[in-house]
């Protein structure tokens, strides 16, 4: 069998993770304008990457396009929590059970958990961000549906900017990593319906949180 190689990350993909990464840290905050020239000079590179890297974020929801502002960070309002969590509330709990039937042995999730508890120790509260975004999508990688993980997939990062804005005006993190302690401990065991029940309140709950903390224009 031919050796395989990883191709090095291109320039754009580089730019596009220091970016998402800077507004789920809370680096760049949401409203904040994104300006090509300053993201390229901040990162050593051309305006032509940092271009590219805005059009995706803009795409999976992190950014938005004014025709008078130009790129900035994504706004969390109460519509767009309720949204995304009213889908991730039918399809991620489902996604899990099948996950669980289908005898994964969620060593990801396992293992994000472990370095969790670290970041918790350390106040870490940039990296309980991403090892949260990890988390979740362990829970629903194998559930056997491509479909499905593509959609899950594609509320990543909606969701883990809701859930970061959450946690700025709720510190609740010692919270949400003991739910997902008890999710994963149910999953391990092969629970498929206590589990897929354990998130979908969990996910819910932290929606109720959210809503808490937000205004909602619409009431």
């Amino acid at each position: 069998m031919p050796p395989t190689f990883s191709l090095p990350a291109s320039r754009t993909e580089v730019v596009l993770e220091e970016i998402r990464r800077g507004i789920l840290t809370r680096e760049l905050l949401p409203g904040q304008p994104l300006v090509e020239a300053e993201l390229a000079q901040r990162l050593g590179v051309s305006k032509t990457p940092v271009r590219e890297a805005l059009k995706v974020l803009s795409n999976s929801g992190l950014v938005t396009f004014s025709p008078y502002r130009g790129a900035s960070v994504c706004v969390v309002d109460a519509e767009l929590a309720r949204s995304v969590y009213d889908v991730r509330m039918v399809l991620e709990p489902e996604a899990l059970r099948r996950s669980v039937a289908a005898g994964v042995s969620f060593d990801d999730a396992a293992e994000a958990l472990k370095e969790a508890q670290a970041a918790l120790a350390d106040k870490d509260h940039a990296a309980l961000s991403l090892l949260n975004r990890r988390f979740h999508g362990a829970l629903y990688a194998g559930c056997g549906n491509p479909l499905m993980v593509s959609m899950l997939d594609d509320l990543k990062d909606r969701a883990a900017l809701i859930t970061v804005v959450g946690w700025d005006a709720n510190p609740s993190w010692r919270k949400e990593w003991t739910e997902h302690k008890a999710v994963l401990a149910a999953a391990k065991k092969g629970d498929a319906e206590g589990a897929a029940e354990l998130l979908r309140k969990h996910i819910g709950a932290f929606l109720e949180r959210v809503l808490a903390a937000i205004p909602d224009e619409g009431a």
